[in-house]
């Protein structure tokens, strides 16, 4: 990586300059004629008639809706600014999901200010940084310059875009500072939009602000569950491109399981949505195994939870676990057939009007079954699930919502969400699991070290359900015959 040539080089690290440099206060360490060549004999590269986002209709009725929640206060959601990896380096910038649902934008420093226009009502801007001046410098000596990062879009470019006013967030802080009046803001994401505000929010109110935002995305548009769509069918793809390198990844580890769904994620998308759990093994029983440094052998499952993130930051999250030698083993089989019974009962229990509790209800109430059929624990059924003994190997719950984050809508008040009632539009996961530990002696030897879990991304319907991910099998026999055919 190049290292740039910036302004605030300490006075002891810059070189030893000549008297007319040293006249140059707007420049330290560059020369005069350096500075006037850099400030001319560019060409004009604004961009003119520009064409909506896609979403620009959807935001402005989000931003209608949040208008309508809040009359007569300044509301402040902010992008975020870039995070130090290590030293002088950055953490690849994501926008906050609140900014980025409001206005479709992803820069960092972006905020978006919706001012009251009296006791109903609010103008919308979004402050953002500007072009980079040349005339000062900034776009090659500053390491954010565009000579350095690239270009961004004029203000003028973003209103086209974005379909709102935009104004430059330098000056916004003291605007803020100065202005009078009730204020709400999105917490956790720009310290010096929040130093400004400092006197002027309270926690509680902003957190009523963040909690409305998080209810506010649980019911999905049809630009959302297009792009929630777009998620799934690429995330089919990366599983296929898995299966077709499983013998690479005997060679080499669980790492190259990662690096292949991660080149599908970042050709058809911005990012995986969320750390690949690449787990074969033993390591399946790791709820979380992000690590992804461990073998991959035949005869052993992968459990494979993985998900695309879509360049407007909707995210799959899918699960599948195979028999990385294309066939499962008896024990195996019996124990993925049980998980996928369970899965069948939750689906089931995903339509309009029904508790969101049901489909997690469901799909314990099979497993619980098949423990106490198995002989891993004494029944009755009802008496398990009373005092919840299956979750020893059931572990999680059996679903959450899904949208821009992967545990999405994780504000919401609980009477909102998990004792809430399911709505046409609504997203979110049905993934039950069995886990047995490798040192769990309360098992016969056969479970231990094996894990399985399948996840799908359902949709609420009108009339019940749709599986997006359908384009995924999930019967023991049609993973089996899939991979078979993709390993060809």
């Amino acid at each position: 990586m190049a290292d740039e040539l910036t302004p605030e080089t300490p006075e002891e690290e810059q070189p030893k300059k000549t008297h007319k440099q040293r006249k140059n206060g707007l420049y330290p360490g560059v020369s005069d004629e350096l500075a006037e060549n850099m400030r001319s004999g560019w060409a004009d590269t604004e961009l003119h008639g520009l064409e909506p986002i896609a979403q620009a209709a959807h935001t402005l009725a989000r931003r209608d809706a949040l208008s309508r929640r809040f009359p007569g206060e300044r509301l402040v959601i902010p992008a975020g600014r870039l995070k130090t990896r290590s030293n002088d380096t950055e953490y690849p910038f994501r926008a906050s999901t609140e900014y980025a649902y409001l206005t479709g934008d992803q820069t960092e420093n972006g905020v978006l200010v919706l001012e009251p226009t009296g006791s109903t009502g609010h103008t919308a801007t979004v402050y953002l940084l500007p072009r980079s001046d040349r005339e000062n410098g900034e776009f090659w000596l500053s390491g954010q310059g565009e000579l350095w990062v690239g270009r961004r879009h004029s203000l003028t470019e973003a209103e086209q875009l974005l379909g709102i006013p935009a104004k430059d967030v330098r000056q916004l802080a003291e605007a803020l500072t100065e202005a009078e009046g009730p204020v709400r803001a999105v917490r956790g994401h720009d310290s010096v939009i929040e130093s400004a505000l400092t006197d002027k929010v309270t926690k509680e109110r902003d957190e009523e602000l963040r909690v409305y935002l998080s209810e506010a995305r649980a019911v999905k548009d049809s630009f959302e569950i297009g792009e929630l769509q777009k998620a799934v069918d690429s995330t089919v793809r990366g599983f296929e491109d898995v299966v077709k390198v499983l013998d690479k990844a005997e060679a080499t580890s669980e790492r190259y399981i990662e690096g292949t769904f991660f080149l599908r994620a970042r050709v058809e998308g911005n990012d995986v949505g969320y750390g690949s759990i690449c787990a074969a093994g033993p390591h399946a029983t790791t709820l979380h195994w992000v690590r992804n440094d461990g073998d991959v052998r035949s005869g052993d499952l992968l459990l494979l939870d993985a998900g695309v993130e879509t360049h407007s930051l909707y995210t799959a999250d899918v699960t599948r676990t195979l028999p990385i030698n294309g066939s499962y083993t008896d024990i195996q089989r019996k124990i993925y057939d049980a998980v996928y019974e369970s899965q069948e009962a939750g689906i089931a229990a995903v339509k309009p009007g029904a508790k969101f509790r049901d489909f997690h209800d469901a799909s314990q109430h099979v497993l619980a079954e098949k423990l106490v059929e198995w002989g891993l624990l004494e029944g009755p059924v009802e008496r398990v699930l009373e005092l919840g003994l299956q979750r020893r190997w059931t572990l999680h719950g059996t679903g959450h919502m899904l949208g821009m984050d992967v545990h999405d809508c994780a504000a919401a008040r609980t009477e909102a969400y998990v004792e809430g009632t399911l709505e046409p539009g609504m997203c979110l996961t049905v993934e039950p699991g069995l886990y047995f530990q490798a040192d769990d002696l309360t098992v016969p030897e056969e479970y231990r070290g094996i894990g399985v879990r399948i996840e799908d991304d359902i949709l609420v319907t009108e009339d019940g359900n749709r599986n997006l991910s359908a384009g995924l099998p999930r019967t023991s026999t049609d993973v089996e015959a899939w991979m078979a055919r993709l390993k060809g």
